[in-house]
């Protein structure tokens, strides 16, 4: 994965965007926070949310599908699921020179959906990841500062022109955002091993205590550890249902990893095995450390860069 080196800013004079909760929300913010953009046109399913985002100022005017007409830049923040529906419903009022990119956490489906949907206006789709979220859901959880020093990847068509890229990758820069570039299958193999099956994982377990006689009881106890590591199990069931079914084929492969790996831990654990134990425990935190240390000195540059101390 390497960053993409920085690209001159641009400003949308329309942009449209289809889901003005929190990664749409937020979007549309940074770019107003950022002076890039002069018109923002919410489009959604429910008429009370796009007037939540208008009254909080996220979006200017709330439109439709036929509001993507002479836009310069169309976000489609929407459930993966819905990505062909939207498409097929904006492409009539797609013109020349109007590019859509979306935020899906998945790109193989997204890819397909977009090809079957936009036909011989393909190039004017630009695949997309922000990788960033909170565990709160819609308008009221926008911030303008969602995306700083946040990677976004672009899953890039071959279709694309550098032009298109470009554009995409300005928008997000402007948020603050860092650019990578993946393909669409190297981006679903990542995401399914470390966003994907985490989030299976926080859901299952909250579920498992939740289901229990005493769950009232386990929940009163429930600490920092719990709450850290099931933190993302608040995130939008709808979202990761869909996100889920569209990487199915890499997140099993990645759950069967994981279920060999605590059929290990347990045969440790049955056998006593305190130094088997010990031993993947201290390879995990080392792991873990460097990780936190690479993101650490990464920030670090990025300040030096910006002029920071």
């Amino acid at each position: 994965m390497q960053s993409a080196s920085p690209t001159s800013s641009r400003s949308f004079n329309r942009l449209v965007v289809f889901g003005v909760g929190l990664i749409g929300g937020s979007f549309a913010l940074a770019l107003k926070q950022a002076n890039a953009v002069k018109q923002v046109i919410g489009v959604g399913r429910r008429a009370e949310t796009l007037k939540r985002a208008q009254a909080l100022g996220i979006i200017d005017a709330i439109g439709d599908a036929s509001s993507v007409a002479g836009a310069d830049l169309v976000l489609i923040a929407a459930p993966v699921a819905q990505t062909e529906t939207l498409l097929r419903e904006l492409k009539p009022h797609l013109q020349p020179g109007t590019v859509v990119t979306d935020a899906g956490s998945t790109k193989s489906d997204v890819v397909q959906a977009a090809r079957a949907a936009l036909g011989d206006k393909i190039a004017q789709f630009v695949p997309g990841h922000p990788i960033a979220g909170r565990e709160q859901n819609g308008p009221e959880a926008a911030i303008a500062t969602l995306y700083h020093g946040k990677k976004v990847v672009l899953t890039a068509l071959p279709e694309n022109s550098p032009e298109y890229i470009a554009m995409v990758a300005s928008a997000w820069q402007q948020c603050g955002a860092l650019i990578h570039h993946l393909s669409a299958d190297e981006h679903d193999a990542v995401f399914a091993a470390v966003s994907h099956l985490p989030h299976l994982l926080a859901y299952a377990l909250v579920n498992d205590i939740a289901a229990r006689s005493n769950a009232d009881r386990l929940f009163q106890y429930a600490a920092s550890g719990f709450r850290d590591f099931t933190r993302i199990a608040g995130s939008s069931p709808e979202m990761w249902r869909d996100i889920s079914l569209a990487n199915r084929s890499a997140l099993l492969a990645e759950l069967d990893a994981y279920t060999l790996q605590l059929s290990t831990l347990r045969a440790m654990l049955a056998a006593s095995d305190g130094a088997g134990l010990e031993q993947v425990y201290a390879r995990a935190q080392s792991a873990r450390q460097a990780w936190i240390a690479a993101i650490e000195a990464a920030e670090q540059a990025r300040a030096y860069e910006q002029g920071g101390d």
